[in-house]
């Protein structure tokens, strides 16, 4: 496997430190340069990665550079278009979830991608949770018959509470380059697993509310239903919880058993049963190498040429981010249900 250059657009999301980590363990990726208009950030990939060029603006970066790929880890609205220009000159693409702030920018992505033969990868932090690739081969695999919900919970007490860093909070907090507020952020993970597991809803109902913090003017709380013709599935999302319990559990339900996924951190994965209502936890083996991390898949697929995971294909993104927009159009429409498209 040759060594691929990569190069950063966009320092301002916070996920952008620990995929780098990751990038740095393994021998086949390099990272060149990086670009962002924030001088702060600039300085702090300099100092953490010497050899790395740091560019202000991003088109003269990838004049420059040339790189073989790139991450791109800014605001959704700034991602959906840096990964579309990137595309466009032939670059491999790694995008942060949820693709974009909007269906509009999700599927500008895909014809760029479609106009070019570089790979387009997703990165939903919970893909690489050993315990949550085994449930969903199951669950495909038939394990607990035929399967009639999905649900997930991603919260926390907010990402200014949370400790996130001036940058990231600044575009969170800000319904334009986010898409929305809580319901961006978190929602899109349980629509995107549930299009994996149960594919494209035919309609979606949203609620959203501003609950319970008093400086922002983004929902901090919202919770989906997404309607099948024999199953539905439910994402949720909040930024004012206090505590871990509830949050980010996955429980998928069949006519034949339940299985839960506990969060990463020793997070489990249990099976219930007719045979075994308790249930009992699943053994779930070591990921083979390139499904250890974003940056091993990333790599691993534009080597290989196979397809990515399903759940961080750009399809299952774009049909997340068709669930994210009907669900935003429903909460603003006394959560009547709204078609997805």
């Amino acid at each position: 496997m040759k060594t691929y250059r990569i190069a950063v657009l966009g320092l301002h999301h916070d996920h952008i430190w620990s995929n780098l980590e990751e990038l740095g363990a393994l021998e086949h990726g390099e990272l060149v340069a990086a670009a962002d208009p924030n001088g702060p950030l600039l300085e702090k990939v300099k100092g953490l990665y010497p050899g790395c060029e740091t560019y202000e603006e991003y088109a003269p970066m990838l004049d420059a550079i040339n790189p073989g790929a790139v991450y791109v880890f800014g605001s959704n609205r700034v991602s959906a278009e840096l990964s579309a220009m990137a595309l466009r000159r032939g670059i491999h693409v790694m995008v942060e979830k949820p693709m974009a702030a909007d269906l509009a920018g999700a599927e500008d992505m895909l014809a760029a991608a479609g106009e070019s033969r570089a790979r387009l990868m997703i990165n939903w932090p919970f893909a690489w949770w050993p315990q949550l690739q085994k449930a969903i081969a199951m669950a495909q695999d038939g394990a607990i018959g035929r399967l009639w919900q999905v649900k997930y919970r991603a919260a926390h007490e907010g990402p200014r509470e949370l400790g996130c860093s001036e940058f990231f909070c600044d575009w969170l907090y800000d319904a334009h380059l986010n898409g929305a507020g809580a319901l961006m952020d978190y929602c899109c993970y349980g629509s995107a697993l549930a299009c994996v597991l149960l594919g494209k809803p035919e309609k979606v109902s949203g609620v959203t509310g501003l609950l319970c913090k008093k400086d922002i003017e983004v929902e901090d709380n919202a919770i989906f239903t997404m309607t099948y013709p024999n199953a539905f599935a439910t994402t949720e999302a909040s930024w004012t919880q206090v505590g871990k319990l509830t949050a980010y559990n996955v429980t998928i339900l069949g006519e034949r058993g339940t299985m839960t996924v506990a969060p990463r951190g020793g997070g489990l994965l249990t099976m219930a049963t007719a045979e075994d209502p308790e249930g009992s936890v699943v053994e779930v083996p070591g990921p083979e190498p390139h499904l250890r991390s974003a940056s091993a898949h990333f790599l691993w697929g534009i080597e290989s040429g196979e397809p990515f995971m399903e759940l961080c294909s750009a399809s299952i993104g774009r049909d997340g981010q068709a669930i994210l927009e009907a669900g935003l159009a429903s909460s603003r429409h006394e959560a009547r249900a709204t078609p997805v498209n």
